[in-house]
């Protein structure tokens, strides 16, 4: 498997580091926006954090451990990149949403943040519940040269090339998930 990577883009160490901010930071946002609702923070039920399958998972299960309030976790799959495909062929969901988000402060979480449609999906289907809020969060946010999202990301981690990259949730094809580090194919692996 190391023998398929080009070269290593976000080294592990760094995306610890970002990660235990990132949460540390979503967590104190949070926190202020329950107690402004005159609710205690360490109450059950306010915050959703509603990670995008499956890519997200790695991501979501290190921020959630950096993010010291009581919380609850969702799932939605959506479909964007099917098979060998590095280019979105459309985002669709694949799972329904939890249906009990009205009044809640909802972060959607996503591995990257490329064309902005998996995220603008998401964030406008969770919105049909009238939550209090929505937030996003990603670890990456590809900036594509000449190319505008229709949505951005209230949190991410690092902002990074247009690149096709793996590792730490990303993947291709269903592989390379599990390496620890954010790393760029080599051609002849793709």
């Amino acid at each position: 498997m190391q023998g398929d990577i080009e070269r290593v883009l976000i080294p592990r160490e760094r995306i610890a580091a970002r990660v235990a901010e990132m949460g540390e930071q979503i967590a104190e946002d949070l926190r202020r926006a329950v107690e402004a609702e005159g609710h205690d923070a360490a109450e059950r039920g306010h915050v959703v954090m509603l990670p995008v399958l499956t890519g997200a998972l790695i991501f979501t299960s290190d921020l959630i451990r950096n993010m010291p309030l009581k919380l609850s976790l969702g799932m939605v799959a959506v479909s964007s990149y099917p098979g060998k495909s590095m280019e979105s062929k459309g985002a669709s969901l694949r799972s329904e949403l939890p249906k009990d988000l009205s009044g809640k402060h909802v972060v959607v979480v996503d591995d990257i943040l490329d064309t902005g449609n998996t995220l603008k999906l998401v964030r406008d289907v969770v919105a049909e519940q009238s939550p209090a809020s929505v937030r996003v969060c990603t670890l990456l946010t590809k900036r594509i040269e000449g190319y505008t999202a229709p949505i951005e990301a209230d949190y991410s981690g690092f902002d990074i090339p247009d690149e096709f990259v793996v590792g730490y949730g990303l993947d291709y094809d269903g592989l390379y998930r599990n390496l620890p580090d954010i790393a760029v194919l080599r051609r002849e692996a793709l």
